[in-house]
């Protein structure tokens, strides 16, 4: 037993703490609100922190399985995995009566409660807890917030990256030192409460360039979502320009210039998901432009030149979702 447990023991542990964790982790088809989850991985914990057990599951996204560069599943391997909601009760089960613990959490969870609203389903999930933003209550001196980095922080060994069970697993073994240094310092821990999707539409969903347009058919078919509430102002302050080699930050200023591949409400959807503030046009503000036509002459990317506004593509932005800074305060 370390010194830290001998801190953090039943007898002194916060009561205002929850009674219990499941650590989430889901591979997906890509970072859209019609991508579908194609793995997915539960660790439980107690109260302290401790393993209780661990799942695991496949999921065919009944369509393409998307960048399997990173996630290394192809549609071979998913044609014989369960469809969704042949999942969807054991997946509840594991998080019934627990806090959903992930790293850019709002992602994983945004993933799971549209997978639930398609197999008309809602998931337990009441509050769910961002372990980005632990790291950030805790002030851990971490070179990023890479999951990558909170692992080697901790001396917690990565075997299979983007492999949602090991991703799970060292998540899991990241999340119980917080949690203890959290519970011997007082620190409050960032709850966030977790609001299902409730609407589903029947409207084709755009097809995506390089992406296979049909679906195989089954529970949920092509649809686009709604959030079954209205998209509230961007609630943190904007911290200022984009930094190449930088991740994004919570508050930023995000415009869009000209033809993407994920259609253009699906992606501005997700960058207010991650925090991100959405302009319409492109000021001396504006944090960053996306266009995958920079040379091109709209009024956007004249004046993003004009303002030495940062400009990525939409390649490189899905990528910098994943791994989007908190704000801070």
């Amino acid at each position: 037993m370390t010194m830290l447990d001998d801190l953090t023991t039943a007898a002194t542990w916060p009561a205002a703490y929850p009674p219990g964790y499941a650590v989430v982790d889901v591979e997906t088809t890509g970072l859209a609100r019609d991508d579908r989850i194609i793995s997915a991985a539960v660790y439980r914990l107690d109260a302290q922190g401790n393993v209780e057990d661990h799942w695991y599951t496949l999921v065919n996204p009944e369509r393409d399985p998307g960048p399997v560069w990173i996630h290394g599943l192809t549609s071979d391997v998913l044609e014989g995995a369960p469809l969704f909601p042949e999942v969807a009760e054991e997946f509840a089960a594991r998080l019934d009566g627990r806090v959903l613990v992930a790293h850019n959490a709002i992602f994983d969870w945004q993933m799971i409660a549209r997978e639930y609203a398609r197999a008309a389903r809602t998931a337990p999930v009441k509050q769910r807890l961002c372990t980005i933003a632990l790291s950030k209550e805790l002030a851990l001196p971490l070179p990023n917030h890479k999951l990558e980095s909170l692992a080697a922080h901790y001396g917690v060994v990565q075997q299979r990256a983007h492999h949602a069970l090991d991703d799970a697993r060292v998540l899991a073994e990241a999340f119980r030192p917080s949690l203890h240094a959290a519970a011997a310092g007082g620190v409050r821990l960032p709850l966030l409460e977790c609001r299902p999707l409730t609407e589903w539409t029947d409207t084709p969903a755009t097809p995506r360039i390089g992406y296979q347009a049909s679906y195989r058919g089954g529970s949920g078919g092509s649809g686009t979502w709604r959030a079954s509430r209205k998209r509230p102002a961007c609630p943190h302050p904007n911290p200022g320009r984009y930094e190449p080699d930088r991740p994004l930050k919570q508050g930023m200023r995000v415009a869009f210039s000209g033809d993407t591949s994920v259609d253009r409400e699906l992606l501005e959807d997700r960058a207010v998901e991650a925090g991100l503030h959405v302009a319409t046009s492109v000021s001396r503000l504006t944090s960053l432009l996306v266009t995958n036509d920079p040379d091109s002459a709209t009024s956007k990317t004249v004046k993003a030149k004009s303002f030495g506004t940062p400009v990525v593509d939409e390649a490189a932005f899905t990528q910098l979702l994943r791994d989007v800074t908190p704000a801070d305060g």
